[in-house]
């Protein structure tokens, strides 16, 4: 039975690295993956990007108001008219999704809806929380209904387990904003533990 597969971690703890490596393992044993992430992440555009470098392009980006399992549906089909009652993703084997967090709870419902209904594992990639410690929506229904969660540890400057996103402008640590930020040349994270996240906010004296 496919199941909906939740793997998590904080920034730098290796998520798209792992997601181009399962793509990786199922096209080398001849089996067909869609991947997809929300367009909200607008760094690589249309790609999915690794901080070790690697990139693959995606096989769809997905807006708030998209029904990802109609579209994934088209895609499968090369974007032929669907019936509903009609299965169209019996031709793929897994569906990948990159920056989870990104997706809303209805989205999250319909990729379980994939995963019921069509029969295909989906693994969904991505964090807990943005840089107040808040819940993404969208991870927040994942831990909610995911048949399987997959912690993916990286570490802290002070080599504890970070299990925080710390968002930097300037160079210096913020804590009030949108909670939507995509890193680049104005904005950058660092993954901490509670302790360092905590003396960034200056609740604690630093390390």
């Amino acid at each position: 039975m496919a199941k909906l597969y939740f793997r998590y971690g904080a920034m730098n703890s290796g998520k798209t690295t792992g997601l181009l490596q399962t793509a990786y393992n199922y096209e080398e044993r001849g089996q067909r993956v869609l991947l997809i992430k929300a367009a909200v992440d607008t760094k690589g555009d249309d790609t999915v990007v690794s901080r070790l470098g690697m990139t693959r392009r995606v096989d769809l980006l997905v807006t708030a108001t998209d029904d990802v399992r109609a579209l994934l549906r088209r895609v499968a089909l090369g974007e032929r008219a669907v019936d509903p009652r009609v299965g169209a993703l019996e031709a793929v084997d897994c569906v990948l999704v990159d920056e989870a967090q990104f997706l809303t709870p209805a989205q999250v419902d319909q990729l379980m809806e994939i995963v019921l209904i069509d029969d295909v594992p989906v693994l969904a990639y991505g964090i807990r929380t943005d840089f107040r410690t808040l819940s993404f929506p969208g991870s927040r229904r994942l831990l909610e209904i995911a048949h399987s969660l997959e912690e993916l540890k990286t570490i802290c400057r002070c080599g504890r387990k970070a299990i925080f996103n710390a968002r930097k402008v300037d160079d210096a640590f913020v804590f009030d904003g949108d909670q939507v930020a995509i890193d680049g040349a104005d904005v950058t994270y660092e993954s901490l533990c509670g302790k360092c996240y905590l003396a960034a906010g200056g609740v604690l004296p630093g390390e």
